[in-house]
């Protein structure tokens, strides 16, 4: 069973996008702090009234993020 949902997070051209390995959500903000709380809720959402288990997921599954940073030049 999975412990952590992996998060990919990004600069788009306007906003920062968090984009879920795991699961199909994908969300955005201004600010990194927005984005952290859009990705816990739309991963909520996602998951409220799911079987976990029967996702592959345990039951308290955290979220781990990666984020994306521009190549130095």
């Amino acid at each position: 069973m999975k412990r952590t949902i992996q998060v990919r997070i990004f600069r788009g051209d306007r906003k920062f996008v968090a984009e879920c390995l795991d699961l199909p959500v994908v969300t955005q903000a201004d600010t990194l702090d927005e984005l952290a709380q859009n990705i816990r809720e739309a991963i909520a959402l996602h998951l409220e009234g799911e079987d976990l288990a029967e996702m592959g997921l345990s039951p308290d599954p955290t979220i781990l993020a990666t984020l994306e940073l521009p190549a130095v030049s």
